[in-house]
């Protein structure tokens, strides 16, 4: 399993003296909208819960979240709002000639949201299978607690996405500028010029009554919110708006709740957003080490470049409150980095941000030296082979460079998850061990091979050749023995190859992919390929010699027509037999044709329709 690199730089050196705020109007999206505003549902019957008042301080609560949806609810669910108003969409007109709006099939549950925005009136039509049934939460209402009834969604009919919203902005806004505010609240939030504070580096409304009309606009909307998509985008702008009034209590029942309805439908881009926002709202209340853990968790490399660059620029503003003026820099950088000097508001961000870090720093220093990401996630620095090389043995070390494990292994395996499998030189059997070295399975238990440990399995095989099974840390096997080759566990997913085909299984050996295929390694945008499936849930396949895609379910999301498929953060990059480039949306339909001479001439189309959008955290 492929693992992200640590990304650090050196500290920039401090820019010039910049405005108190700087002005950064706000950008139309429409022309990379891909939907709209689901239709109106049929009237429903009501069933309220019962549940503690506290998981929704406000007017209305949403109702219970639901589990991934089922495959009927996959194949109708729509291009939807995305999660903030202006992200980056993951559904771009395809190009040169987009099909209409209204004929565009349903985005599969695996694919990035979409970028529509729906009126103050819309909301999901009637579920399809096993439907729940909710009341319109009154202003005593509170949250339910989770179901695992499915849902499903409407399809889209028609209406631009809204202008993207930037983070800082001018003075109070005149009578005209009110009157002329979108009607829809999500689209209103995206449309503020937020100011940036030169010193606390906390963005500040323009208008506050009229942030708190948009706040009681989105309690409106969550009365009708039927799926978790919707509740986890919605609950999540309402925790923004409030964060920024300074309702933080509320702003936190909130985006805790968002973060669990996001993680409920299994979406990396959708779950790093309402991580993000809930960090954001414990680095106002001085919660610095969840919130730094938060940013750390949501910061996928499969992401799109520009929300890891907005992801950079608000973990640096974390570090930045606690003093840690080199952390921080390394993460304006690395923003900026991320974006190659093309998006100008970030540079006046950053420029404003380095400007308070200078003028900190000039009092007070640079502060501690930078942390690892393994120490911002809380977890311990595991031990290290060291090989003796006059005793020609293995052995462990710290970070410090001490041996805490001595040298009397003939070979060794990392440590993973706490754990490494370990040989010594008068057996022909490996035993596992944790960081103590202590043994918790002996080597008489009689595996002549074995995987470093993955999601809390290890594949192991007692010939070394095939017949693989997979145990965990008690010697409890998990998975019986049958499978030539395997791989890690990866997202609940491992792949397998059984009488020469490859598939993959669950961590209860469940088959999810039919073993028919030729390969199954998958290749990003990045260049990094990892065995199995992306954090999103989606697999490169191969079949005599022709890839496609495929998701977490065993569904075929691309058939496999194409001699290459390279998955990007928001698209399936395809190359055809004469080496030329295209793409496919996350459905699989035609998104760029394939004239492109490269990957990299693809990717930068792909850029250029997301120009005009931005995440609002």
């Amino acid at each position: 399993m492929q693992s992200a690199t640590r990304e650090a730089t050196p500290a920039p050196a401090p820019p010039q003296h910049t405005p108190a705020w700087v002005e950064v109007p706000a950008q139309a999206a429409a022309r990379v909208a891909t939907g709209v505003a689901p239709a109106a549902p049929a009237p429903r019957t009501p069933a309220q819960a019962d549940v503690p008042a506290e998981a929704a301080p406000r007017e209305a609560a949403p109702p219970a979240v639901t589990s991934h949806e089922s495959h009927a609810a996959r194949d109708t669910a729509p291009a939807e709002v995305p999660d903030e108003p202006a992200a980056a969409p993951d559904q771009p007109h395809p190009v040169p000639a987009p099909p209409a709006v209204q004929d565009t099939p349903a985005l599969p549950s695996t694919a990035p949201e979409t970028h529509t925005t729906p009126t103050a009136q819309d909301a999901p039509a009637q579920p399809t299978t096993a439907p729940e049934t909710h009341t319109t939460p009154t202003a005593h209402d509170a949250a339910a607690q989770p179901t695992t009834t499915p849902e499903t969604h409407t399809t889209p009919t028609g209406e631009a996405a809204p202008p993207a919203a930037t983070e800082q902005g001018p003075p109070e806004p005149d009578a005209e500028q009110r009157e002329s505010r979108p009607a829809d609240p999500e689209q209103a939030l995206a449309a503020i010029r937020w100011r940036l504070h030169p010193e606390t580096l906390r963005e500040e409304a323009p208008d506050s009554p009229a942030l708190r009309e948009i706040r009681d606009g989105l309690t409106a909307k969550l009365g009708s919110a039927l799926d978790n998509r919707s509740r986890a985008r919605l609950l999540s702008l309402r925790s923004v708006a409030s964060r920024i009034l300074g309702d933080l209590d509320d702003a936190l029942a909130d985006a805790r709740l968002a973060v669990t309805y996001a993680e409920a439908t299994g979406e990396l881009r959708r779950t790093a957003l309402a991580r993000a926002r809930l960090a954001e709202v414990l680095r106002w209340r001085g919660e610095h080490v969840e919130a730094d853990r938060l940013f750390a968790e949501a910061n996928s490399p499969e992401l799109p470049d520009r929300l890891r660059a907005v992801l950079h620029e608000h973990a640096g503003r974390s570090c930045y409150d606690q003093g840690r003026l080199t952390e921080a820099c390394l993460h304006f950088e690395r923003a900026l980095d991320l974006r190659q000097g093309e998006d100008p508001e970030l540079n006046a961000r950053t420029s404003l941000a380095l400007d308070a870090v200078a003028e900190r720093a000039a009092t007070g220093g640079f502060g501690p030296k930078p942390r690892s990401r393994e120490t911002v996630l809380g977890g311990e620095r595991q031990p290290a082979p060291t090989f003796d090389e006059e005793q020609e043995l293995w052995g462990y070390a710290d970070a410090d460079g001490e041996l805490v494990i001595a040298h009397r292994y003939a070979e060794v395996q990392p440590f993973r998850e706490g754990l490494a499998w370990v040989r010594r030189p008068e057996a022909s059997r490996w035993a596992l061990i944790d960081i103590t070295g202590a043994a918790l399975i002996e080597a008489n238990n009689g595996y002549r091979a074995v995987g470093s440990f993955s999601e809390g399995l290890s594949w192991v095989s007692m010939d070394g050749k095939g017949r693989w099974m997979a145990v965990d840390r008690t010697n409890i096997v998990k998975i019986p023995p049958g499978y030539e080759d395997v791989r890690p566990f990866r997202g609940g997913l491992a792949a397998v190859r059984q009488n020469g085909g490859w598939g993959a299984v669950d961590r209860a050996g469940q088959v999810v992919v039919p073993t028919r295929y030729h390969g199954l390694t998958t290749a990003l945008a990045d260049g990094r390929h990892v065995d199995g499936f992306t954090e999103d849930g989606l697999a490169v396949v191969e079949l005599a010699g022709r890839r496609g895609v495929v998701d977490r379910t065993g569904r075929v999301l691309v058939a496999p027509a194409y001699p290459t498929v390279v998955v990007h953060p928001v698209a399936f990059l395809v190359g055809d037999e004469s080496g030329r480039w295209g793409a496919l949306d996350r459905r699989g339909e035609r998104l760029i044709e394939p004239v492109h001479p490269s990957r990299a001439a693809v990717v930068a189309e792909i850029d250029r329709l997301l120009a005009d959008t931005t995440p609002v955290l």
